[in-house]
């Protein structure tokens, strides 16, 4: 834990990010908890952890409850989505990032459910479905306006139903009397809040236009309450039956399975242990995980029975993609033994 610890006061002493926390354990509970720059207790915009977190465990609960189907196909939900090139796009391809939608729109984001919509149900398909995988906020944009519709909620609503009983430190747009705690982000040139630091409010333009609830990013919480959700996960990961639903052994399995598409590491809003991706290069193959775009990632190794939650707020004036990447190779690795 010393060899983890001075990799993150070396990336703070370089500028990579101001504030981290850590929340590491197994599956009966924390082994190591840190925070350098910051109270241990304070809010993270999660960003892309949304997916699996917030979105994937929505998912899960909609198909173990017969409300929708991995097979359930996009033209029949969303009227604007059609042709012959995107007829056979499912639920699956949107959460295997294998839709052939591209990863961003080209233009500025539009304002509110509709606009995205038809933007993201029109525009050109940039490769054909299923040939190969390139991750999409926008295929989970559209992923989180299906299960809206087919949870009869929103979906900060549905996901509050799923983890109130897990930790209340998990939210989107987090109260007011709470965002004081939260770590600061600042916002990109390509925002029309450009310049203007944030906190307690979402760092991404597109779930910003979205009211702060979106599929693919909005999600806030303390490195403890990520810890508590990857705690649930894991335990399911590895058999536990009495998990809560939806997270039972074998919803969690096929959630965390790899995609066929051919070179995808991708599973079911997760990403898969790759020697190298951002979780280091000692994993075990069924380890699975996710990482934001602000600095946050978590991965869980159900052989080891480990989980790593893992929150900074590099997107606070903090160092590029890469130096991130190689923090969380460096951190994962340092870890190896525990």
């Amino acid at each position: 834990m010393n060899a983890a610890h001075d990799v993150l006061a070396r990336a703070i002493e370089a500028g990579v990010f101001p504030a981290v926390t850590v929340d590491v354990g197994d599956s009966s509970g924390p082994m190591w908890q840190d925070a350098l720059g910051i109270s241990f207790d304070s809010l993270f915009d999660l960003a892309s952890l949304t997916k699996p977190i917030a979105t994937g465990s929505i998912a899960m609960r909609l198909v173990g409850e017969g409300r929708m189907s991995l097979d359930d196909l996009l033209a029949d939900h969303f009227i604007e989505w059609s042709g012959d090139d995107r007829a056979q796009v499912t639920v699956r391809d949107l959460l295997e990032h294998a839709s052939g939608l591209s990863a961003r729109l080209l233009d500025a984001p539009p304002s509110g459910r509709r606009e995205f919509e038809h933007d993201i149900c029109v525009m050109p398909l940039e490769y054909a479905p299923r040939s190969r995988s390139i991750y999409s906020d926008l295929g989970f944009i559209l992923l989180g306006f299906l299960e809206a519709d087919r949870g009869d909620a929103p979906l900060d609503a549905q996901f509050a139903a799923i983890v109130g009983g897990i930790t209340p430190d998990l939210m989107f747009v987090p109260p007011h009397e709470r965002r004081a705690t939260a770590a600061r982000t600042m916002a990109l040139s390509e925002d029309v809040r450009r310049g203007e630091t944030l906190r307690g409010v979402v760092h991404d333009n597109y779930a910003a236009s979205l009211g702060g609830v979106a599929g693919h990013a909005g999600l806030f919480g303390t490195a403890t309450a990520v810890a508590a959700f990857a705690r649930v996960v894991l335990r399911a990961a590895r058999g536990d039956a009495q998990t809560p639903h939806p997270f039972t052994p074998p919803l969690v399995r096929l959630f965390t399975t790899p995609s066929s598409v051919t070179e995808s590491s991708r599973a079911l809003a997760w990403d898969t242990m790759l020697p190298s991706s951002s979780c280091g290069t000692k994993m075990s193959p069924s380890a699975f995980g996710h990482v934001g775009y602000t600095g946050t990632s978590l991965w869980i190794d159900p052989e080891r029975d480990r989980y790593f939650v893992l929150l900074t707020n590099r997107a606070n004036g903090g160092g590029s993609l890469e130096d991130m990447r190689l923090v969380r190779r460096a951190f994962h690795d340092a870890l190896a033994d525990l």
